[in-house]
């Protein structure tokens, strides 16, 4: 069944099951590799992209959930102050260690920076819950969240 899907600003044709996970959609079908596949279970968060601006774990959302609603992932990151904003934070400060998780964990905070230019360490937490970093990086994580913010003229709050 074809399904239309607008990501990264784009409305796409794409034949696959109203079930298919957008992941796979994103990796097998549109060759977009950047969205990883962690747990598939929602979990880890590895597979983190944007629907309507907001985090959504692609793993465990269904083509059919998304309509019309717009599909954000990693490769488009760049294209917005906060991502441009992230990414040099994490560059700056060295936030990835092997990495994999990294897209996942930029998706996130993105969502949270787009709506909170100024996150405490609880915003930050609450934010990011549920994106596991098997190398521990998440003060780092912390950080270039904070430094991110701060570049966009927010500030960082502690509590």
């Amino acid at each position: 069944m074809t399904q239309q899907l607008r990501i990264n600003g784009t409305t796409r044709p794409v034949d696959v099951d109203a079930d298919t996970p957008i992941l796979w959609v994103l990796r097998d079908v549109m060759g977009m590799t950047g969205t990883k596949f962690g747990c598939g279970l929602g979990l880890c968060g590895a597979c983190t992209v944007h629907v309507d601006g907001k985090a959504t774990r692609s793993c465990i959302t269904p083509v059919q959930a998304v309509g019309n609603a717009s599909i954000n992932t990693i490769e488009a990151l760049a294209n917005s102050s906060v991502g441009k904003a992230l990414q040099r934070a994490w560059t700056e400060l060295e936030v990835p260690q092997c990495g994999y998780c990294q897209s996942g964990q930029l998706m996130s905070a993105a969502a949270l920076l787009a709506t909170n230019r100024s996150p405490s360490d609880r915003d930050i937490d609450a934010a990011m819950a549920g994106n596991v970093c098997r190398c521990g990086t998440y003060h780092r994580i912390r950080d270039g969240i904070k430094q991110a913010a701060r570049a966009l003229g927010g500030t960082s709050r502690k509590a």
